[in-house]
């Protein structure tokens, strides 16, 4: 599986990447390999604003259907439409693809999440290496 250096991982499975005080949230590699092809989308509206750990949609595939989870505090400043419209391009790419951008409510919760190493060392306890 992929696991990017420099962006930060979540215990669901999601990645985080920060850039000053927006964050791009999305789904991991292993993640779009658990779920299959993914067949849908759904994203919350600009404005909403989730703690860490919120549900703020959802993910459909073939297999299963998963909530998605908010790896840290924020608001939503950006839906990004084109994989609602098109869900397969998670599986082409899931890091080339986030699903939403936030504005970070405290930075520190970032401390939190995993680096690449130990999401690295989940997903392969996981049966993911």
């Amino acid at each position: 599986m992929n696991v990017l250096e420099g962006l930060y991982y979540t215990t669901e499975h999601e990645w985080l990447k920060v850039e000053g005080e927006t964050a791009y949230v999305g789904i991991t590699d292993f993640a779009q390999h658990a779920l299959g092809d993914v067949a849908y989308i759904e994203l919350p509206e600009v404005g909403e604003t989730f703690a860490a750990g919120e549900v703020f949609g959802v993910i459909e595939s073939v297999k299963a259907a998963s909530d998605l989870c908010m790896p840290v505090s924020g608001t939503v400043t950006e839906r990004n439409a084109a994989t609602e419209e098109d869900p397969s391009l998670i599986n082409r790419d899931a890091f080339e693809n986030h699903l939403i951008a936030i504005t970070l409510q405290d930075a520190g919760e970032i401390d939190r999440l995993m680096d690449a190493a130990t999401y690295r060392a989940l997903i392969a306890e996981e049966g993911g290496a």
